[in-house]
């Protein structure tokens, strides 16, 4: 859960839908104050306005007429009858009753007054609905008419709409945090997309610098981006051919002079002298060698061909066999890989050559875990302390117990190694054996072929 929360893709997502469902819901909520608003205008002014008409139609009723005509009233949400001579005034005067008094000739007086309890008693012309406070809140007013006459008129407000509006709210809301979920998902995935391309060229870029150019396209920062991407690629790509060449020409370079001084020290009187020369020449000519197959191994020329990797590995072991080197092979992969046969077979010979040098036996193991091949190379030599791990595929470095031109080397064969299985998107680790010797782990990205 952690790994998805790390994922810029996922915050992208994330931002977008609760971003987009804030707004909605800020958006919701002022849309909806203002309908609230303007129901209660429109419930005050459809009050207002019955109050006046029934006040302006009473004037014309005569005075004995006038009880009878009161139970009318229920029909339109009010209720009416004669006020008592002390019935008491409320300051300051409520909205209704202002608006009331503007909607009225100025002849009239109206003021607030206190509500009875019966006021907002149901009857069978105005029933009861809603919760168990009715339609709304009562509202009181004394009403003077032209004649002297004061009323006492109970105005029960309409019922209030609901706080939602009418529709299954539960099926709308799913279906539009779908939609802004799919919407977000789509904006993340489109964003995200570039800057996964990009990652994944950088990877590639390690394992074969030789890759194909990021395409320019897109908006301005993307197309920017490749083409910066594209550069970097390129200068890399020139720097490494030019170290390479260099040390290549160097190495290469050296051999004629040496050559010329293995001859001219054939000519040495001294036995003694003369084989301690030859010695000390014989190590510079290995060394220059080791610098020409370094070279090499930067330089990533060879062509990528897909190729069985047991048939390798089988080779390799045979060839080593057929040398005189004691190597056992066994396990399987089922897998194939794009690779240069030539670099993958040379790492190959290196590290069970290394093998054989220290542990004098090399036992090769294959396997394959989660689309990588794995290649395990033990012998029984002393191992490698641990502080040396790392500095042991650094050019030229030998451990302290092998600096014999013998036995140790010229320190170069683990470099070349590394380098080839890092230009095959692969790795090279190194692991002491509880009984005693070392592990060289060879893992590299391989697929097993699908099967029908």
């Amino acid at each position: 859960m952690k790994s998805l929360f790390q994922s810029m893709t996922t915050r992208v997502f994330l931002m977008l839908f609760v971003g987009v469902l804030l707004s909605a819901a800020v958006s919701f909520g002022l849309a909806l104050g203002e309908r609230q608003r303007l129901i209660g205008q429109f419930r005050d002014f459809h009050a207002v306005e019955r109050v006046a008409q029934f006040v302006l139609s009473l004037e014309t009723v005569p005075a004995h007429l006038r009880e009878p005509f009161f139970s009318a009233a229920a029909g339109i949400g009010m209720r009416a009858q004669f006020a008592a001579p002390s019935e008491p005034i409320t300051e300051p005067r409520s909205p209704l009753a202002s608006l009331l008094d503007q909607r009225l000739p100025d002849s009239y007086r109206i003021v607030s007054t206190s509500a009875n309890p019966t006021d907002c008693a149901p009857t069978p012309q105005a029933p009861r609905r809603g919760g168990p406070e009715g339609r709304g809140r009562c509202e009181a007013l004394l009403v003077t008419l032209n004649d002297g006459t004061r009323l006492h008129i109970s105005v029960l407000p309409p019922r209030p709409p609901p706080f939602f509006p009418r529709f299954d709210l539960p099926t709308y809301g799913s279906l539009f945090i779908l939609g802004v979920g799919l919407v977000a998902a789509f904006v993340a995935r489109m964003a995200m997309r570039p800057l996964k391309q990009l990652a994944q060229a950088a990877t590639d870029l390690g394992n074969n610098i030789e890759r194909e150019p990021l395409p320019v396209r897109g908006a301005r920062e993307l197309r920017q981006a490749a083409a910066a991407f594209n550069l970097m690629q390129s200068r890399i790509r020139s720097h490494i051919r030019q170290r390479a060449h260099i040390l290549a020409a160097i190495t290469h370079d050296l051999q004629t002079p040496l050559t010329r001084l293995r001859l001219r020290l054939e000519k040495v009187d001294d036995t003694e002298l003369r084989d301690k020369l030859v010695n000390d020449l014989s190590a510079m000519q290995a060394m220059v060698r080791e610098g020409l197959d370094l070279a090499r191994s930067m330089d990533s020329a060879e062509g990528m061909q897909r190729m069985d990797l047991d048939s390798l590995v089988d080779s390799v072991c045979s060839d080593a066999v057929d040398a005189g080197q004691s190597v056992s092979f066994s396990g399987t992969t089922h897998t194939s890989l794009m690779a240069r046969p030539i670099a993958l077979r040379r790492c190959l010979t290196n590290l069970i050559d290394n093998a054989i040098k220290y542990g004098h036996e090399a036992d090769v193991h294959m396997a394959y875990d989660g689309g990588f091949a794995l290649i395990r190379i033990r012998d029984k030599g002393p191992g490698i302390p641990e502080a040396e791990k790392e500095k042991v595929f650094e050019p030229f470095y030998r451990l302290e117990d092998s600096r014999s031109r013998e036995t140790g080397g010229t320190g170069i064969g683990l470099t070349i190694a590394k380098n080839i299985a890092e230009q095959h998107g692969g790795t090279l680790t190194l692991e002491n054996l509880r009984a005693g010797g070392l592990e060289v782990v060879l893992r590299l990205p391989a697929q097993r072929p699908q099967r029908a």
